[in-house]
């Protein structure tokens, strides 16, 4: 393993993106997601994935200068168009316009279209519950997961992310695919050499294996059968025709077979407690930290509490990554 310093892991990033003709911006705020991933211990979506960022670059299915623009068509929503760019740099855009927005109306959307998106969301989430309002974000993918009881992939991962803003303590966030396991897992047990456990897919013929190429290569499944399946139908059409982006299938033609990250929309929702509770509002989120109070009493754990820890390891500690991952991202500089 090698251990870094968090500092010196975002000289690698920022290296890597500049080498591989990316602006600033995105340099920037690509690295910031990938370092929080793996600052967080959330490996799946840490610096790993920076193979995937300059894969899909090569492939040239991601615009690596786009200028994201902005639109204000309603009271309550905002539009960002990313042009083709990840969507790190389309969600700096809008933020500001979805949180002023967000304190004048009560509640706000941002509609994120013509992104790249290969990152977690709570990253996004976090920044909002900063501001103190609540945060709801959905997104699709690619064609990776059957329907309950289908044998063929249909939907992606297709995430909900969730964020309760908490004062100084840390937000409550919960951000989880509506599949039974991250894509990023099954890719990071393939790159390992690993088995995956039963259940999280199928292969190409409809059978359930634990070979992860085989389900990459078939298909996931959703979590809880049939509630995972509505769940991922539901991303599917708030984040996909309601806000006129691409379904996970249609990002798939978009692909052409190249392996790249997705491209298709994302929608965000920002709620303002003060707005909706007026002078009652203090009284109401203490009433929230009681329930959460009440959680961790029994012995359960709040959704992110090894997250925030591990936040905090690697502050103080650097990072571990594998010497095969850190010798690939080394080849991304050649």
């Amino acid at each position: 393993m090698a251990r870094l310093t968090l500092d010196e892991l975002r000289e690698l990033s920022v290296a890597i993106l500049r080498h591989n003709g990316f602006s600033e911006p995105h340099v920037q705020a690509v690295t910031d997601t990938v370092l929080a991933g793996e600052r967080d211990g959330c490996t799946s979506h840490g610096v790993w994935r920076l193979l995937g960022c300059i894969h899909t670059v090569r492939a040239g299915k991601v615009v690596a200068d786009a200028v994201p623009e902005l639109f204000d068509p309603a009271p309550a929503i905002v539009r960002v168009d990313a042009k083709g760019g990840f969507s790190q740099c389309a969600f700096d855009l809008g933020l500001p316009k979805l949180v002023e927005k967000a304190r004048s109306q009560g509640l706000a959307a941002l509609a994120i279209n013509h992104c790249v998106h290969f990152s977690a969301l709570w990253v996004e989430i976090e920044r909002i519950t900063a501001q103190g309002l609540v945060a709801l974000a959905v997104t699709p993918a690619q064609a990776y997961v059957a329907p309950a009881g289908g044998t063929r992939p249909l939907f992606g991962t297709n995430p909900i992310a969730f964020g309760w803003p908490r004062g100084e303590n840390d937000p409550y966030v919960f951000d989880f695919a509506t599949t039974v396991v991250a894509r990023g897992e099954i890719q990071l047990h393939e790159r390992e050499g690993k088995a995956i456990p039963l259940g999280w897919g199928i292969d190409a013929q409809g059978n359930p294996s634990t070979d992860p190429s085989a389900v990459l290569d078939g298909a996931m499944l959703t979590f809880g059968g049939h509630k995972g399946s509505a769940l991922a139908t539901m991303v599917e059409l708030i984040a996909g025709p309601l806000i006129g982006d691409l379904t996970s299938a249609e990002s798939t033609v978009f692909d052409e077979g190249t392996k790249s990250s997705p491209h298709h929309g994302e929608l965000l929702i920002a709620l303002d407690p003060a707005r909706f509770l007026g002078a009652d509002a203090a009284q109401h989120l203490a009433r929230a930290e009681t329930l959460f109070e009440s959680i961790v009493d029994m012995g359960a754990r709040l959704p992110s509490q090894r997250r925030f820890a591990a936040r905090k390891r690697s502050l103080a500690e650097g990072v571990a990554i594998s010497d095969s991952l850190y010798a690939d991202l080394s080849k991304l500089l050649e």
